[in-house]
């Protein structure tokens, strides 16, 4: 089914990233829609890790410049973008010098989970949500693989409920075992200042939990591993949202 305008969001992408499945998923379903026909794009982190040089990010002007203001404190945004290498397939990056400059990824070279996880999957999810607005593409459908990307459905039930931009769009949430980490506990007095209460995830945040906490605020969960691990398993079986099996890339338009 050509002529769709698919938006993926993704934190993982190969050749971005390492080849792991998410990256790899991500890479190959957009690749896949593009080639039939779809206006694809896709918008993840422009982690410290990934090479401006190699992959020639350039910063687009027009889309930069905005400020998000997390907890009070204004960010600037900066998008970057690049065509997927060998391929006329726009990839945007979501760029910010406290957020993503960082050479790892979630931890510290101990190990240690960063304190602004956080700000940075807020950040993130807004920045994703004002540039599409700003390009003045509305996608049929948006699907989110990875944590940081399941802020956005949290965001567009609440803080920008009343903003209609996005009514006509479907959301898919593939499910991946990702490695899983807390949270800062003051993250739910950051999302009070966006006027986001009484999510569940507050309780324990954790990527996990804000992962399940989206599992009901979207149109569809989709596993993005075959088997998921036991408590996203129990999240999978019990959410009330419209939900597939595990599709490999080829045959996940038969989601859209």
């Amino acid at each position: 089914m050509p002529n769709q305008k698919i938006l993926y969001v993704t934190t993982e992408m190969f050749p971005y990233q390492e080849d792991n499945n998410m990256a790899t998923m991500v890479s190959k379903m957009a690749l896949k829609m593009h080639q039939e026909g779809n206006d694809v794009r896709v918008f993840m982190p422009r982690f410290g890790q990934i090479s401006e040089r190699k992959f020639q990010l350039h910063e687009v002007i027009r889309l930069s410049g905005m400020n998000i203001i997390i907890n009070d404190l204004d960010q600037p945004l900066i998008i970057k973008v690049a065509s997927l290498p060998g391929e006329r397939l726009q990839v945007y990056f979501i760029d910010n010098e406290e957020y993503f400059k960082r050479k790892q990824f979630y931890t510290d070279d101990d190990g240690k989970p960063f304190e602004d996880n956080d700000e940075r999957a807020i950040f993130f999810a807004r920045g994703v949500i004002e540039t599409i607005k700003k390009l003045n593409w509305v996608p049929d459908v948006i699907h989110l693989n990875g944590w940081m990307a399941s802020f956005i459905p949290i965001y567009l039930k609440t803080f920008y409920k009343t903003d209609s931009y996005f009514n006509d769009t479907k959301i898919v949430l593939s499910v991946y075992n990702e490695e899983d980490a807390p949270l800062s506990t003051s993250i739910e007095e950051k999302m009070n200042f966006d006027n986001i209460n009484s999510l569940k995830a507050f309780k324990k945040p954790s990527f996990q939990q804000f992962v399940i906490e989206s599992m009901d605020l979207v149109d569809m969960v989709v596993k993005g591993d075959e088997f998921l691990q036991d408590e996203l398993d129990q999240a999978f079986d019990k959410t009330k949202t419209a939900k597939s099996e595990y599709l490999d890339a080829q045959s996940i338009e038969t989601l859209y």
